[in-house]
């Protein structure tokens, strides 16, 4: 990476090259919504983590193995200056309360690298997930370690009578800290954590637990969705926090651990979809993702650390090799168009319409 060491003079730096980065958390929809933003991760991401939430969810192999053939398919048709983008899918499986145990063996066989747990009514297309993860899924559990398969973990326990705001924070207490321990050797990525309980939780765990942060996360506290009024396209679960847990995330991304790694949550819906009574939660960020990171690590004056956190330490943590190629971004300021075509419909983009300073290069 070109960056300096001294965090004093990134404010001089006028590009950044880094090894190709990935992206540890990913939607990527299906049909024509696949086809429209695909190409945003493709042209930046060596590789990305897709969520399995589609309606019907991927729950086995043979989905898995179908739906990456359909993302490879849609890559093929979006080539980029003559030339197909040089991006993998890494394919999930949605886990529920009747994934069978022979289900992972398969799923390993077939080149899958992780489940999914989603809390059931916890987020976005989650209601077939888990109700009692310890209780219904030991066997899968027991056949994900033994395969060293990864489990990702939506971090929030769902109950009604828990304010939403601290629905990660009894999570950890009710479900990690169990899971830990009956499954030490069970690799757990805590995904798109919210809170500094969480990076807290993460930073102590033992060597084979993770997380990933998104950009929005970074850069936003709970008072984005409410200035000026209500502000759809910065609802995301797990939604944003007060600021001592945003900076408690700035820390945790910026302190060189590799315990933390890039994960964007990008998550597309229709515009019509995210600005009406009742809106999808989810932040479009795929097509400004690496430079919205570039602007949080530059605010924290870390620019020298972001090449670790996005290009180094999830490929590590998932024990694969890391890209050799390298992407570049440009101190050039540009505008995020206000919308997107998404199939027949449009989509609007996190900040769209305004200026970030850091622009990556083709």
């Amino acid at each position: 990476m070109t960056a300096p060491s001294d965090p004093g003079v990134d404010a001089r730096l006028q590009t950044l090259t880094l090894t190709q980065p990935d992206d540890w958390h990913l939607h990527l929809r299906d049909g024509a919504a696949l086809q429209a933003v695909l190409p945003f991760t493709a042209r930046q991401f060596g590789r990305a983590i897709v969520m399995p939430n589609l309606r019907p969810p991927v729950t086995t192999a043979a989905q898995a193995v179908a739906y990456r053939q359909r993302i490879l398919a849609a890559l093929a048709s979006s080539e980029q200056d003559g030339r197909q983008l040089p991006f993998e899918p890494l394919m999930t499986l949605y886990l529920t309360d009747n994934t069978a145990p022979d289900e992972v063996k398969r799923a390993r066989e077939a080149g899958v690298v992780a489940f999914k747990l989603y809390p059931a009514g916890a987020t976005t297309n989650s209601d077939a997930g888990v109700t009692d993860l310890l209780g219904r899924c030991r066997a899968t559990l027991e056949g994900m370690q033994r395969e060293g398969m990864l489990l990702l973990v939506h971090g929030e326990v769902t109950d009604a009578e828990i304010d939403l705001f601290d629905r990660e924070a009894v999570f950890i207490d009710r479900v990690m800290r169990p899971l830990r321990r009956d499954y030490p050797a069970l690799k757990v990525v805590f995904e798109h954590i919210t809170t500094r309980d969480a990076a807290q939780y993460v930073a102590q765990a033992g060597p084979q637990t993770a997380a990933t942060i998104t950009a929005h996360h970074l850069l936003y506290n709970r008072n984005a969705i409410f200035t000026g009024g209500l502000r759809p396209h910065y609802y995301c679960l797990p939604v944003l926090k007060r600021e001592v847990h945003r900076l408690a995330l700035v820390e945790a991304a910026t302190s060189g651990s590799p315990k933390f790694f890039l994960g964007t949550d990008s998550a597309p819906h229709a515009t019509a979809l995210k600005e009406q009574s009742v809106c999808g939660a989810g932040c479009f960020t795929a097509p400004a993702a690496l430079e919205l990171y570039a602007e949080a690590f530059e605010a924290a004056g870390a620019l020298h650390l972001l090449e670790g956190f996005a290009s180094h330490h999830g490929a590590d943590f998932y024990g694969l090799p890391r890209n050799r190629s390298s992407v570049t971004l440009q101190r050039e300021p540009w505008t995020v168009p206000e919308q997107l075509p998404f199939g027949d419909a449009t989509i609007k983009p996190l900040r769209a319409g305004e200026t970030l300073r850091w622009k990556l290069q083709p």
